[in-house]
């Protein structure tokens, strides 16, 4: 078992909370695949952070259209039910930074997809938003 290393910070119940309850919201705009309000969860410009099918690591920055453009095409036309299974393991770096783990199981019809990602997610005025993505094999994308 790995644990989650040390930062200093220990969050409170609400930290953990307010962060579950977020996730909770996007794993079900996710489902609805309402990625114009996806897009509301996010600060732009969003970095995000993968590597290439020639095994380069990769990044970018992508504004809002971007993100909107491309998550309408990943996320398909909406003909399939779309199911998520998700554990995450926030590291709290502050009350209003965390990276978070994610282990996720996707299911599309009959298609059943595991990968595992981390977000780096900021609070601003009491709101989480994610800030930046990183999973693997994505970078051919960018």
């Amino acid at each position: 078992m790995t644990l989650p290393p040390q930062t200093g910070y220990t969050p409170t119940a609400e930290d953990r909370a307010s962060l579950d309850a977020w996730f909770e919201q996007y794993d079900s705009l996710c489902a609805e695949r309402d990625i114009e309000r996806m897009a509301d969860q996010a600060v732009f410009p969003l970095n995000l952070i993968s590597d290439d099918s020639t095994g380069n690591g990769r990044s970018a920055q992508w504004d809002r259209r971007q993100f909107v453009d491309t998550m309408t095409q990943v996320m398909g036309d909406g003909s399939q039910e779309v199911t998520f299974r998700n554990t995450r393991t926030p590291v709290f770096l502050s009350a209003s930074m965390a990276v978070v783990f994610t282990r996720s199981v996707v299911t599309t019809g009959d298609q059943t997809y595991e990968s595992d990602y981390a977000d780096v997610l900021v609070r601003r005025d009491g709101a989480w938003a994610f800030q930046t993505m990183i999973q693997s094999g994505w970078g051919d994308n960018l």
